[in-house]
């Protein structure tokens, strides 16, 4: 063989080796985002913790064909998730951001997500924090209970008896069976936020309020993860200052976190689709039916066709307590009415 046949063999065969090496380390790598994302997620085992004493699950439709063959069938049945947002979490971060700490844990903000079966459509029904219910006793991790509670603000509930006792409060209230349940921080709905570039708003009125640091003129405003949060949070710059406001601006950030993720073109830019994914599931409490990557995947697959116009924010209906002209309670019989169509 010439020697310029060997170079060339010894070139061919030092490509190879190279090239195999690249894909080692590119399956590595990819096993290592897997795990790390994997392990991000935080685990609360609702179904052990509450038993068979909950509301029936809602009719569940059968899954769906998905459009790859290597992919596990999409569910698209009827689906309650209850996604609350709290400042229970220490550290640096979510101090900063006026987070408490672990002894005084408070849910901000309490959604239901109804997802329709088939999901053509989905309602978000937001549940004021100052809304007063009967608290259930709740098991906690000790083998104990919580004591019940009558005309109890709703965030006591998490306050108390943490994520099992939040989901607790909302069946008795509701009637309705929460099949999922998602947690997400303060620090980690800011870094969110950031990792998407912010989101757009537009404010009807000015908002001035010392309390959430937030200062907003009336108009279009692209706001950052600080920002965003504290957009969620306020509620004395805005008309009555009471949590009924602070509301109308939440369901207004959902809708534009949903234009955010849909049309930022994600899936086209690993490195920031990587930093979106990091962020969302380093925040993450999630039930054992949704604590791990792969059933978050699933989630994310069957609403992939869900059109942007179909997502529905309401309030529970409620009216002024007449107890106390600070806290609310369901207006009845609208509040029933609206829980027995999310069943």
């Amino acid at each position: 063989m010439s020697e310029q046949k060997r170079f060339r063999a010894r070139a061919v065969k030092l490509a190879a080796i190279a090239f195999g090496c690249v894909l080692v380390l590119g399956a590595a790598g990819a096993g290592w985002v897997y795990w790390h994302l994997d392990h991000n997620i935080r685990s609360v085992d609702i179904d052990k913790a509450l038993g068979d004493d909950r509301p029936a699950r809602a009719d569940q439709a059968a899954a769906s064909p998905s459009p790859s063959a290597a992919a596990e069938p999409v569910d698209k049945g009827v689906l309650n998730i209850l996604v609350l947002g709290s400042d229970s979490r220490t550290g640096k971060e979510n101090k900063a951001l006026g987070g408490g700490d672990s002894g005084g844990a408070r849910s901000d903000t309490a959604m239901v997500v109804h997802l329709d079966a088939g999901r053509t459509k989905a309602t978000v029904v937001s549940i004021p924090r100052d809304t007063l219910v009967e608290r259930p006793a709740c098991p906690t991790e000790s083998g104990g209970e919580t004591a019940p509670a009558y005309r109890a603000m709703f965030n006591s509930a998490y306050a108390v008896g943490g994520p099992v006792c939040a989901v607790k409060t909302v069946e008795q209230l509701t009637g309705v069976r929460m099949d999922h349940y998602l947690e997400i921080d303060f620090a980690g709905f800011a870094q969110l936020v950031d990792a998407l570039g912010g989101v757009d708003v537009t404010t009807t009125e000015d908002i001035d309020d010392d309390l959430s640091h937030l200062h907003l003129a009336a108009g279009d405003h692209h706001l950052d993860g600080a920002q965003a949060l504290a957009f969620a949070r306020t509620r004395h710059g805005v008309g009555d200052g009471s949590d009924l406001g602070r509301i109308k601006l939440q369901q207004q950030l959902v809708k534009a976190l949903m234009s955010e993720v849909s049309g930022s073109g994600l899936l086209t830019d690993p490195a920031r689709l990587y930093q979106v994914a990091d962020a969302a599931t380093a925040s993450l409490t999630a039930d054992t039916g949704l604590d791990s990557l792969s059933e978050l995947s699933g989630l994310a697959r069957s609403l992939s066709a869900l059109p942007a116009d179909s997502l529905k924010t309401v309030m529970m209906p409620v009216v002024r307590a007449p107890s106390d002209a600070n806290r609310v309670v369901a207006d009845e019989p609208g509040a029933s009415r609206l829980w027995e169509s999310l069943r």
